[in-house]
């Protein structure tokens, strides 16, 4: 089935997951700015006071980097759960799996390979 050419968003010269021309506002973009430096400054104070128990640091700390990626996400990259970008959320989410993969992979092998290097000691033993 042919499409009409008025209504294909692809022949007016817009990009696939953009919503017929709508990008965001520069109040949207004002409201992801405020959100960031808010999270961003919370993100210091979290580091750095005595009133959030020690050991809850970093997963407040974690937290606060989930929020700010959600906020980054939703004002700046505009990725919505709308069915228009469903593409950019998956592409997104596999974006996400790759750099998650490469880096526990990494720490795994790193962690692997102090365990089984042996000490200095052993080293020197063994050119003797």
């Amino acid at each position: 089935m042919a499409r009409h050419p008025v209504s294909d968003p692809n022949a007016q010269g817009e990009a696939p997951g953009v919503a017929h021309g709508h990008r965001g506002s520069l109040m949207s973009y004002l409201i992801g700015l405020g959100f960031a430096i808010i999270l961003t400054l919370a993100s210091f104070w979290a580091a750095e006071t005595n009133l959030v128990y020690g050991p809850a640091v970093p997963v407040l700390l974690a937290a606060l980097a989930v929020a700010q990626m959600g906020v980054h996400v939703v004002f700046f990259f505009h990725i919505s759960t709308g069915p228009e970008d469903t593409n950019n959320f998956l592409a997104l989410a596999f974006g996400i799996f790759v750099v998650a993969l490469v880096v526990f992979g990494s720490m795994l092998i790193m962690s692997n390979l102090e365990t089984n290097m042996p000490s200095l000691e052993q080293i020197m033993k063994m050119q003797r």
